[in-house]
């Protein structure tokens, strides 16, 4: 058993560790994500794809909306992980999955809520619709 475990541990060493940086990781990031859409993955090429990832070291850091989103994609991302090491022939490269409830999208509704959404990107609006008198 030992001498299996030993043969285990060298072929881990072995295993290939080249520097890569973040513009490559991206790179194959994207290229994971439109593979997952062509071959009817949809769900786990939309989390890949619902914020941009960052690099620390060989960290990958994925930040996701809420803790039902980050089960799903950590149920999947083995084969995401296997890609990443294969293509950027790095073995030693982890993802973690970090929520962020704060970054929910808040939906407008009525005209009204519609408006002020608008008005909160482009504050000239509201002088528009007082010069010309409109109704919102």
């Amino acid at each position: 058993m030992e001498a299996q475990q030993q043969t285990v541990q060298r072929h881990r060493e072995e295993l290939p560790s080249e520097a890569f940086n973040e513009t490559d990781m991206l790179l194959q990031w994207n290229k994971f994500a439109q593979k997952m859409v062509d071959s009817g993955k949809r769900l786990m090429a939309t989390y890949m794809q619902m914020n941009d990832p960052t690099l620390d070291g060989t960290k990958i850091t994925l930040e996701l909306p809420n803790q039902s989103t980050k089960e799903e994609f950590l149920s999947g991302c083995h084969e995401l992980m296997g890609y990443l090491r294969g293509k950027l022939h790095n073995h030693d490269i982890t993802i973690e999955v970090v929520v962020n409830e704060t970054t929910e999208n808040k939906y407008a509704f009525t005209p009204q809520e519609k408006f002020e959404r608008l008005k909160q990107i482009n504050p000239a609006l509201d002088l528009l619709r007082k010069t010309f008198d409109l109704d919102v």
